[in-house]
Formats: structure tokens, C-alpha cells, sequence
């Protein structure tokens, strides 16, 4: 797929093509891009378990015209009990496990994400729940086909995950990994959802689903009680901003590494580059993302108690002498300590020119793994991410932890207005630098732009080296240049999950609307 979907009502993009489905119908109905994402996010959740669930984190960036963007972080808070004290005691000292109960610390903060996302929505004209929620529904009642990218993520993961409390009865075929083709069905899962339909998205966290999870959360060593689900609330925000030569650029607060994936773009910005697939083009993005991970490695966290704020590191001045650190001919040694992430990216736009960029996201494949089965829901790990040690991202009562996700969005200077995204970990930054770059600076066609080959430095989503991983479609020539320069390369498959499941969405002026995903994931990129 070498060419952008067009259309002039619209459009969905998402690495599942049910959940597009889903969105597309909503806005067809005429709902609006943001109930079309709730939609979407709903049916993703059923259809694509490996990498998100209603158990989760979100974050939304929304840009209505004529208005400023206007952010929601879904980020859940640890619980109040979510000591390092509480771990020690449990024999943790130096991490937190990444499996089970323990691992579930995080309050699920994504319906919430919904609930006031749809708040943005005038009542008048907003559509009923339960038709938001009835392809959700549908799929988690009848079954869905078990993709590839699902099955093999089971398989490679089993070792983890089988034995975690509810696992096996909910993602298991008599207690063997799915094959691609077979069919899932979550009945649980469905009468939960029917359950939010009939009685709210706030039902998740007050009554009798939040106290199940509860009870189910402190049975298997979890923190998290009944007061956590409670007392929470998602965050409307303003999102982090700078502005380059090309427009102005959006992305998520703090703790997510939105402003990572921001200096990236402002530093390559200052290289002055003009050739799109060269060497400077490759080399300065990936010696702009070793200077802006050095920072956010060291400083990023809960924003109440980071030293800076993040908006602070995207100064003219910082980023100027960021700039002056980067060898143009030659790499900077590497590597360093990077993060895990399962997770989705999905953007939407609206006849009216509303464009929302969201992400969705359990930290690793599958989260914790803890599934309650009277729900059907399972339970992030983000909590995992927290330090144990002081600093900006130590744990704590209510704290937020470090997160990868970052859904982006930026203005530009002609009217354009691009949403785009990825899964990924660490890789995030990166293959967003990529598609904005190919498109916006090199002209490329929004379609060609996520399928070119990509690259990946450092570790992330299944995989355990430091080295800068190149799809094997690059040039070879450029691929010896990067080589000579002192890039330690590893080469990956033509395409390559490592590099991420991304995908874009761009309004013109003119009301046309393109729309492209990723050949990697499932998805489809439907323009109206």
C-alpha cells in the first residue's frame, strides 16, 4: 500500500481494521471524531487484547478549528498504598515485578479518557453509548479472528504469562496459545461493556465493577483498593508545544515522553537537511534522539515532581545548544537504559474538521497479565515503570509513572493540520520522526511515509539489544555510510514490528481528508 486514502467527510486510521470499521460507521452516522475514537478505542480493546485493553492507559490530543489543541491525560495513579516500603516488605528492593498482582498498581485510566473526552461533545448532538459501544460489544460476544501478531505475541510470551491468575481462561484456546484465524470470544468481557453502556463510563470506578476488580486486585497481591478506583479522574491538559520551520508541533504532558519525541523534531529542524533518505536525513534524527533521551532519561516523571517542567526543555535557547552537541559525520556512543511498551495509536477526523490523535496502551504485551474473569478485564503493569530509587519517577502514593505513549499533532504553516502516531516503547519518537519528516519536510505521500523502511536505536517492545536496527529496504549504500560513521547497525526483516505499528492523518484547508496505516499491524485507513 504505496497511497494515502482520500476523502473529503472524514476519516479513521487504526492498526486493527474492525476498530476503523467501528469509527467509520460512527461518523458516518454523523458523530463526531471524537465519539467515533471512543468507538474505535472500544472495539480495538476486544480485537487487539496483546496490546491494549479497557484495563489501560490513554492519552488524547483533540483540535477543533479555529481552537487551540486541548489535551486528556488518562494517566492512572498509583495506588495509595503504592509504597517502596510496600514492595520491600513483599521482598522487592530494586524493582517492581512486571507480572501479576504486584505489578498491577496503576488505577486503569482510559474509560475515564473516554468519558471526558465525550464531555467535549455537546449533549444535544451526542450519539447513545450503546451504539459507541456495540461493535465492542459484538466482537466480544460472538469472537473475533485471532490475528497473527496476536497469536505469535502469545506464543513468544506464554513462559510469562500462563501461569498469572485468569490468563489462561481468557487468551488461552484449551490451554494453548491461539493460532491466527481462531476464534476468541470474552463473554465476560461483553457484559462489562454492556454493563458501561447501560450504566456509564463512570460505572467502571464506582459500584460493582470497580469493587470486583478490587477484591480481585487485592487477592493476588496488588495494591490497588476500592478508594483508588474512586478517586479517580482523568486530566484535561495543555499539551506541550514548539514551533519549527514547518508549523506548530503538539504533544502529550508529562510523565508521558511527549516531550522526547518534540525535541526530536525541533533538533533535526535546526540541521537544515534538504535530502529525504540521505544519510544527514537518518544520521541527524537518530543523533537528535540520543540527545533528547539523555534528558528524559535522567529528569522525565510524575510532573509534580520533575525539577523542570517539561514545556521548559523546549526553549529556542535549550534546544539550540542540544543542536551544538551533534556531530553531523559522526555517531555518538550509545547505549543506555530504555523502556518497554505495548500499546495502539489510532487517529480520527470529523466533517466539521475536529482531529483527534489517541493512544491506547497496557505497557507490555497483554499487561500484567492479571484478568479478572468475572470481567474479563486485565490489568496494566505501567506501574512496573516506576523506580524504586528517589527521583523524578519514584513510586509513591498517587504518583503517575513514566510513560512511552505520546499521541502527536501539529499545525502547519499552509492549514494542514496531521495527527500521528505509533506503538512502540522506545521506538515512538523515532518512527514519528520518520512519517513527519518524509511527509512534511520531504514531501512524501502520507502512505509512503509509514510504509518506507524504518529504524529503531535501543531496545524496545521484544527485544533485548542497544544497537540501531535498519529494515532491511534501506539502500545499502546508506546502510554502509551509517555503518562508517560509527552507528553499530543490526539489520531487521523487511518489515518489522520492532519498528512499530504507526499510522497518520491529515485535514487540508480544502476539507480533504488523508488517511494512512501501517502494512506492519492489522489495520485499515478508511477516508470518507
Amino acid at each position: 500500500m504505496l497511497r494515502s486514502s482520500l476523502g473529503l467527510n472524514g476519516g479513521i486510521t487504526a492498526p486493527h481494521h474492525a476498530a476503523a470499521l467501528a469509527g467509520r460507521d460512527i461518523l458516518a452516522q454523523g458523530g463526531t471524531a471524537i465519539e467515533a475514537m471512543v468507538a474505535a478505542a472500544a472495539t480495538i480493546a476486544v480485537v487487539y487484547p496483546h496490546m491494549n485493553g479497557i484495563g489501560g492507559d490513554g492519552f488524547w490530543i483533540i483540535h477543533k478549528p479555529g481552537q487551540d489543541p486541548i489535551g486528556i491525560s488518562a494517566c492512572g495513579t498509583a495506588a495509595a498504598l503504592a509504597t517502596p516500603q510496600f514492595y520491600a516488605d513483599r521482598g522487592h528492593t530494586t524493582a517492581i515485578p512486571a507480572r501479576g498482582g504486584l505489578a498491577a498498581l496503576t488505577v486503569p485510566g482510559t474509560i475515564s479518557g473516554w468519558e471526558t473526552a465525550l464531555s467535549l461533545v455537546p449533549q444535544a448532538k451526542r450519539l447513545p453509548l450503546t451504539d459507541l459501544l456495540a461493535d465492542a460489544i459484538g466482537h466480544a460476544k460472538t469472537g473475533t479472528a485471532v490475528t497473527g501478531n496476536q497469536a505469535k505475541c502469545t506464543a513468544d510470551k506464554l513462559a510469562d504469562l500462563r501461569d498469572v491468575p485468569g490468563f489462561a481462561q481468557t487468551y488461552l484456546i484449551d490451554g494453548a496459545p491461539p493460532k491466527a484465524g481462531d476464534r476468541l470470544v470474552q463473554p465476560s468481557l461483553a457484559r462489562t461493556l454492556e454493563h458501561l453502556a447501560r450504566h456509564g463510563l463512570r460505572s467502571f470506578y464506582d459500584g460493582e465493577i470497580a469493587q470486583t476488580h478490587a477484591d480481585a486486585l487485592e487477592k493476588h497481591g496488588s495494591p490497588l483498593r476500592y478508594g483508588d478506583f474512586t478517586a479517580y479522574r482523568a486530566d484535561v491538559v495543555t499539551p506541550l508545544t514548539v514551533k519549527t520551520s514547518h508549523g506548530q508541533l503538539f504533544n502529550m504532558v508529562a510523565p508521558t515522553q511527549g516531550v522526547s519525541s518534540l525535541m526530536i523534531l525541533a533538533l533535526f529542524d535546526r540541521l537544515g537537511v534538504t535530502r529525504g533518505e540521505s544519510f544527514a536525513h537518518l544520521h541527524g534524527l537518530i543523533e537528535a534522539t540520543k540527545q533528547a533521551f539523555i534528558q528524559r532519561n535522567v529528569e522525565l516523571g510524575d510532573p509534580d515532581h520533575m525539577a523542570i517542567p517539561a514545556q521548559d526543555w523546549l526553549t529556542d535557547e535549550h534546544l539550540d545548544a542540544m543542536a551544538e552537541r551533534i556531530d553531523r559525520d559522526t555517531a555518538m556512543k550509545w547505549p543506555y537504559e530504555p523502556a518497554q511498551g505495548d500499546t495502539i495509536w489510532m487517529g480520527a477526523s470529523d466533517r466539521d474538521g475536529t482531529v483527534v490523535s489517541f493512544i491506547q496502551s497496557v505497557f507490555w504485551e497483554f499487561g500484567s497479565g492479571l484478568t479478572c474473569p468475572e470481567t474479563g478485564v486485565f490489568f496494566q503493569n505501567r506501574g512496573a515503570g516506576f523506580s524504586l530509587a528517589p527521583g523524578p519517577n519514584q513510586l509513591g502514593p498517587n504518583r503517575k509513572p513514566f510513560h512511552t505513549l505520546n499521541p502527536a499533532l501539529a499545525n502547519l504553516k499552509d492549514g494542514r493540520v496531521m495527527a500521528y502516531g505509533t506503538m512502540g516503547g522506545e521506538g515512538q519518537p523515532q518512527t514519528q520522526s520518520a512519517i513527519f519528516s518524509r511527509y512534511v519536510q520531504f514531501n512524501s505521500d502520507l502512505q509512503a511515509a509509514v510504509t518506507a523502511p524504518r529504524w529503531l536505536l535501543g531496545k524496545t517492545w521484544g527485544d533485548n539489544t542497544t544497537t540501531l536496527k535498519l529494515e532491511s529496504r534501506f539502500d545499502p549504500a546508506l546502510i554502509a555510510a551509517l555503518k562508517s560513521a560509527g552507528h553499530d547497525v543490526e539489520m531487521l526483516p523487511e518489515f518489522s514490528d520492532l519498528t512499530g505499528h504507526a499510522g497518520a492523518l491529515v485535514v487540508h484547508p480544502t476539507g480533504l481528508v488523508e488517511t494512512a496505516t501501517d502494512p506492519r499491524a492489522d489495520g485499515a485507513a478508511l477516508s470518507i
